[in-house]
């Protein structure tokens, strides 16, 4: 293999050209950006950049000392077998690294709205974070709550809207969703809303009422950037479909980060997770992959949110899991984790119990059963719950 293309430059993909560096490989490596930038971390632009801690998040990488031709302000238009069709030409490979990411879901409507996924969006977004300023964020998932906490600190007047009953609903459900309603507090929070246009001026909401904002912010999800390999001989199904070597089914090339489904050894099931854990630690894989050698991706994924004050923090795959315990009470630090039918630990969500965390990412990864009876005291730790 003398030419390694790498089709994304945000976490997954720099990541995966130090991987393949580290691995010994001498030969040519491209590495195409979308955005003009060089590469940064995304979650510190909903947090420290957004908030104005921060203004960039650039990786700390040398990209002329590791030997790579980068390619900023570039796209990928197409692919075929050997040749990536770009924006400013054609590009043969001998192996291919698809990490393109995600792209936000915007909503109708001729109004401006604002997305929160690069760093631009950030400086935009947080210019625009004024004293007085009406804010109206659509979503109150991770990156709704975390906009709508740097707007509340910055002064502005806040609505959120959500479709669902419950603030986090779609991550973690309603019940535990419902446990954060009380940080919400001097916010205007509209549960069970449907959005029916964004329009100049504000937000049209489903039955016609207007909520008038100067900042109109979407974050409703992404879908996996893959629209460039619609007419590519590759399997495409919720993001690039990859085995558990993050393999895809074209030869010689593998996807990662936010646009990769892999198949989980773990959870018998297809994960695509988009998160910072999985563009800071599949990289490894996937050049280990391109390069012949056997590797197996199969995590327990974990992350990480900042909002209204509160850490929280979860790891696993809860739809694993059959039942719900809690670990405290709403009012202060809690945590709450899901068991498997066998007592086996599926997931923990943990908001300002860091310990929680630790010591439940390390018993999924262990395969340990839990004692429920034990794991309702808070005071016990989790790991003196394993039987």
């Amino acid at each position: 293999m003398n030419h390694v293309v790498v089709v994304g430059a945000g976490l997954a993909g720099v990541r995966t050209v130090e991987a393949l560096r580290g691995r010994g490989f001498t030969g040519r490596i491209t590495l195409i950006g979308q955005e003009r930038h060089r590469p940064y971390d995304r979650p510190p632009l909903s947090k420290a950049v957004l908030k104005g801690e921060a203004d960039t998040s650039f990786v700390d990488t040398d990209l002329e000392t590791l030997g790579v031709e980068f390619w900023p302000g570039v796209g990928a238009k197409s692919l075929r077998a050997g040749v990536v069709e770009t924006t400013e030409g054609e590009v043969a490979y001998d192996g291919l690294v698809i990490a393109t990411g995600a792209d936000p879901i915007r909503l109708p409507g001729d109004g401006p709205q604002h997305v929160l996924r690069t760093l631009d969006d950030a400086h935009e977004l947080r210019a625009m974070l004024v004293p007085g300023a009406r804010v109206a964020i659509i979503g109150a998932g991770w990156i709704g709550a975390e906009v709508a906490t740097a707007a509340r600190r910055a002064g502005c007047e806040v609505t959120v809207v959500e479709s669902a009953s419950a603030p986090l609903s779609t991550a973690v459900g309603a019940e535990l969703g419902g446990r954060t309603l009380s940080w919400y507090d001097g916010i205007d929070l509209r549960l069970g809303t449907m959005v029916d246009s964004v329009d100049e001026g504000g937000v049209r909401l489903v039955g016609g009422e207007f909520v008038e904002a100067h900042v109109v912010v979407t974050g409703i999800g992404v879908r996996p950037a893959v629209e460039w390999l619609a007419d590519a001989d590759i399997d495409l199904h919720n993001g690039v479909v990859t085995d558990e070597h993050l393999r895809t089914s074209l030869p010689g090339v593998v996807a990662v980060g936010d646009c990769a489904a892999w198949w989980s050894r773990r959870w018998r099931t297809r994960l695509r997770v988009e998160h910072w854990d999985t563009a800071l630690n599949a990289p490894e894989v996937a050049a280990a992959t391109l390069l012949g050698e056997e590797a197996v991706y199969d995590p327990v994924p974990y992350f990480w949110s900042e909002q209204f004050g509160h850490m929280l923090q979860y790891a696993g795959h809860h739809p694993a899991g059959d039942r719900l315990v809690h670990r405290g009470e709403p009012e202060g630090k809690w945590s709450a984790v899901w068991l498997a039918g066998d007592g086996t630990l599926a997931a923990v969500l943990a908001v300002d119990r860091p310990r929680d965390l630790v010591q439940g990412r390390r018993i999924i990864d262990a395969g340990s059963r839990l004692d429920p009876e034990r794991l309702v005291d808070p005071q016990v730790p989790l790991r003196d719950c394993v039987v």
